[in-house]
């Protein structure tokens, strides 16, 4: 018994050794492991410091090659800044003058009720028609007038009945007046009477003329061709002598502008000046003349009208708002770009590139402005090399590089 308890704890010492020897022996391949992971981490750190280090020194060289070129580039003016300029010289530029007014009937005509009147049977036009001279606008009930002129027309025959009665009469009477039969008294008599007849004729002839053109003034007709403007009749209506204006027209259609402008502007226009009207809510630009200059000034206003004949077109309408643009001449200037004009203080000025290409600062006094630019009145000769862009960022004195562009024509 003993003996075996003996054996069973040597087996159990040897079954520790054992187990002591394996252990030792993991912890050894592990340290390896960890060892070579170490080393593994320390030759890619190595990389890495050998790589940024090449890397660092390629930048340090080439900031030393920017610098220097840098350097460089400041002594040969790389910090002067590129400006546009040009050159204007002198270009024919319009002188115009804009205004603005209403648009009338150059001339208006208004027609009423010519005759006597009475009862309107038809109305023949409508506003924007056009009539000629003469034609029916409205007529007029006429069924007692054409009886009267028919009752004076049979007056005409009963008396021409007469007067060839009083004819046939004299006659025989002077066939015998050679046998005695008849008295030269009577002769006389007869021949009054046939004269008389004759008379009643004539009267009976005009009364029948007179009724025919008083029935031809009961129709409201065109004094002259033109286009209608306006209708104030309508059938059934009864008018007369004091029924006013029935219709209005502009005679042949033609329109006209009455622009205000001012007692300055005045002075410089004259009849046959050349302007554009455009009407209000319309790209048209419609060519017309200038056929009136107001003689007299508004006191309050200090305003004088302008009378331009314009052609008939449909966006025309009396009673309408429209701009114009009058042309008072031309004249020689330099013409700039809007953008060349500078404002400050003491009025407009221009930039322009002066000797060693240093800016100066130029006063002008600016003349027309239109869609291709601004003329300049005075100031400039227009040899200059103005500066185009850019002039509020540059000041007198300011060093630039100047890039001539061509002037528009």
């Amino acid at each position: 018994m003993n003996y075996e308890r003996k054996v069973d704890s040597m087996d159990s010492v040897a079954g520790s050794t054992q187990g002591f020897y394996e252990e030792a022996e993991s912890y050894e391949a592990a340290d390896n492991r960890r060892k070579r992971m170490r080393l593994i981490i320390g030759l890619v750190l190595v990389a890495l410091i050998l790589a940024a280090a090449w890397y660092a020194f390629s930048a340090a060289k080439g900031g030393d090659a920017a610098t220097a070129g840098g350097a460089a580039g400041e002594e040969d003016g790389a910090t002067v800044p590129t400006i546009t300029v040009m050159i204007p010289g002198q270009q024919s530029v319009q002188a115009a003058i804009a205004a603005n007014g209403t648009i009338a009937a150059r001339r208006e005509m208004p027609v009423g009720v010519a005759g006597e009147g009475g009862q309107v049977v038809r109305v023949l036009v409508e506003p924007g028609q056009w009539v000629g001279a003469g034609q029916p606008l409205a007529v007029i009930d006429r069924s007692v007038q054409s009886q009267q002129a028919a009752s004076l027309a049979a007056s005409i025959r009963v008396a021409q009945a007469d007067a060839e009665l009083a004819q046939s009469e004299l006659d025989r009477a002077q066939a015998l007046v050679a046998r005695g039969f008849v008295s030269k008294a009577d002769i006389d008599r007869k021949r009054a009477t046939r004269d008389a007849a004759q008379a009643r004729v004539r009267v009976a002839q005009a009364q029948y003329q007179e009724a025919v053109a008083r029935n031809g003034r009961l129709n409201i007709v065109a004094p002259a061709a033109g286009l209608v403007l306006t209708r104030q009749v309508e059938p059934g209506q009864v008018v007369g002598a004091g029924s006013g204006v029935l219709f209005r027209m502009a005679k042949g259609g033609e329109m006209e502008m009455l622009a205000q402008l001012a007692d300055a502007d005045l002075q410089r226009i004259s009849v046959g000046t050349r302007a554009i009207v455009t009407p209000v809510g319309t790209n048209l630009e419609i060519a017309g003349q200038v056929w009136q200059v107001s003689p007299v000034i508004n006191p309050d206003t200090r305003q004088g009208t302008v009378r331009i004949a314009v052609p008939y077109s449909k966006a025309l309408r009396p009673g309408g708002f429209a701009d114009a643009r009058l042309i008072a001449g031309a004249d020689e200037a330099p013409l700039l770009p809007e953008s060349a004009v500078q404002s400050g203080p003491q009025g407009n000025y221009v930039l322009i590139v002066g000797k060693d290409d240093k800016i100066e600062q130029k006063p002008v006094k600016v003349g027309t402005v239109t869609d291709d630019g601004v003329s300049i009145a005075s100031g400039l000769t227009g040899q200059e090399r103005v500066v185009v862009l850019a002039g509020a960022f540059l000041n007198p004195g300011d060093k630039v590089k100047p890039v001539v562009q061509k002037a528009s024509k």
